[in-house]
This record gives C-alpha cells, sequence and structure tokens, in this order.
C-alpha cells in the first residue's frame, strides 16, 4: 500500500514543462475576441508515453506529457476550456489498479473543466464511476443517459456553461447507446434517450440562455456506414451545435471536417485518436458583439 501511494503522488506530483513546439497564432484584429477549445478522447488510461518498443507510437503519447503541452498552450493563451469526450478509462494497468483514481487526479491538476462519459466508464459498473467522482475536479456532462432511477442521480450534468473573456460556451454531451455494448449489471437502470432529439433540445436550452457558442462532447463515434447516428449525422440532423468534439471510433483527423446541414448551418466536427497522442486545438475569434468570425483547428502531437 505504501509502494502503491508513492507511485500515485509521484506520477501527480511529477509532471515537468518541457514541451518546446511552435505554437505562434495569427493575432486577433484590435476589439476582438480570442477563445481556445482544448480537446482528448479516448484515452484508456494511458498515463505513460507508449513504450520505446520501435512501434509506430513508441514514446509518444500518454498524459503525462499531455499535461507539458497543456501548460505550455496556457502560458500562451489569456482564455481557454479543456474538454474531454469519454473513455478516460480502461487500457492499461493503471486503470486495473487504481480504478480511475490517477486518471482523475492528473486531469484535474490539467485543469480540464469537463468531460463526458464513455462507455469504458462502465468497466466498473455505477459503483466504480462514483467512486471516483470525488477524484475529478472537473464537470461530468452528459445530456442523453437518464441516471435518475441509479446512484448516479444528480452526479451528472445535463450542460454546463462557461463564460471565458465575456463569451458563454454552453457544453452539452452525447453518450453512445449501452444496450448491446456494456454489460446490463454494469450500467443498472441507465436509460439511454435518442441523441438527436436531446441535442435539439439541449440546443434550444443553451440558445435560450444566450450562449455565444454551443459545443457538444460526444462519445457516438465518427461516422458509420449503417444508420447508426454518428457525430456526422448528428451535425447534419441538428443545427446551432458550432462544434462536435468526437470520441469512441479512436479516429485521427488530421483536418476538421465541416458540416454544413440542409438548414445551411455549418458544424465543425474533430477526434484526435487514442491514448493521448494528440491533443486537438480549436481556436476562435469573436467580434465585439461575440458573433464568430472565424476558427482554426489544429491536431497536436504529443511527442
Amino acid at each position: 500500500m505504501k509502494r502503491r501511494d508513492f507511485i500515485l503522488k509521484s506520477l501527480i506530483t511529477g509532471l515537468g514543462l518541457t514541451y518546446s513546439g511552435n505554437l505562434a497564432l495569427a493575432g486577433a484584429l484590435p476589439g476582438d475576441k480570442r477563445l481556445s477549445i482544448l480537446h482528448t478522447n479516448d484515452m484508456h488510461s494511458r498515463i505513460d508515453p507508449f513504450p520505446d518498443d520501435g512501434g509506430r507510437n513508441a514514446n509518444q503519447g500518454g498524459m503525462t506529457k499531455l499535461a507539458n503541452l497543456v501548460s505550455r498552450i496556457r502560458t500562451e493563451e489569456d482564455s481557454l476550456l479543456l474538454l474531454d469526450a469519454g473513455d478516460v478509462f480502461q487500457g492499461t494497468p493503471y486503470f486495473n489498479f487504481y480504478g480511475g483514481e490517477l486518471e482523475f487526479k492528473l486531469m484535474s491538476k490539467m485543469g480540464y473543466d469537463a468531460s463526458t462519459i464513455g462507455n469504458h466508464e462502465f468497466d466498473n459498473g455505477l459503483e466504480g464511476i462514483l467512486a471516483q467522482l470525488p477524484n475529478a475536479q472537473f464537470s461530468h456532462i452528459c445530456s442523453n443517459y437518464d441516471f435518475s432511477k441509479t446512484i448516479l442521480q444528480d452526479k451528472i450534468l445535463p450542460y454546463e456553461i462557461f463564460r471565458k473573456n465575456g463569451i458563454k460556451v454552453g457544453v452539452f454531451g452525447l453518450g453512445i447507446e449501452l444496450d448491446g455494448l456494456v454489460g446490463k449489471k454494469n450500467y443498472g437502470n441507465t436509460l439511454y434517450l435518442d441523441p438527436v432529439s436531446i441535442a435539439e433540445e439541449m440546443v434550444s436550452e443553451l440558445k435560450s440562455k444566450k450562449c455565444d457558442l454551443i459545443i457538444c462532447l460526444s462519445h457516438l463515434g465518427y461516422s458509420y456506414r449503417s444508420g447508426k447516428i454518428d457525430d456526422l449525422k448528428l451535425a447534419s440532423a441538428v443545427s446551432g451545435i458550432d462544434l462536435i468534439l468526437g470520441g469512441h471510433t479512436h479516429t485521427f483527423l488530421d483536418e476538421p471536417t465541416r458540416v454544413v446541414n440542409a438548414e445551411g448551418f455549418d458544424t465543425i466536427v474533430h477526434q484526435v485518436g487514442t491514448g493521448a497522442l494528440r491533443l486537438g486545438k480549436v481556436d476562435f475569434v469573436f467580434s465585439k458583439d461575440n458573433k464568430v468570425k472565424l476558427a482554426s483547428v489544429r491536431s497536436l502531437p504529443i511527442y
């Protein structure tokens, strides 16, 4: 037990500032406002970098190296949000040993603002999620899982509004259907609600609260050939979502996908793979009256 606590403490406190990449960006016009959205997905308990074994990801990725990059960006950006699209848990012995404690504590130290619920968050059941929530100094947001008849009642938010640099950012979350993917005993009485109708409700609610930017943290998956709902279909079906930050399918997008739906609404869709191998960075510029003027999207490698 003493060794366990030593390892945990060492990993959480031993985050350095070693990233030296060039993150210079074009400046906004006088009077404009900038907002940076940093995002991850499917980190799967990848605390350390991938092994230095000659593989294509050797010595890359991992939450400790991710922390270096996030810390560097914080020195260069005055206003940012750090978000995750789910599946923080499961994938290395760290999860088997700590049950998610280390992951949430590291994310808290990095200053995450919110995460949604991925299917692997249920790997230790509802009890496993509840036990680890006190270690997360950030919100968990999921709009289409109804936890009202479970021990997670009132523990997970349907949405949250963040205020950054005078800009109101509404964030909601969508999870994938659990039936057939997660054992019934692990999700219990959690009810899965239709993502499209819930997204429409969330957009309406967040617009009524005068949000300037609406973001969906999605663990639905980027794209499927079947009729199964995914991020691209969601963007086509629902107007008003400015940015969909996705997960579940471990899709590495070097460039974002822009979806213009039948009503002419333009949604940016982005996802950054798995294992903390990439950090997504979406930079918005707003006019003086908080109208979005432009956005740039990048996928930054974690070396």
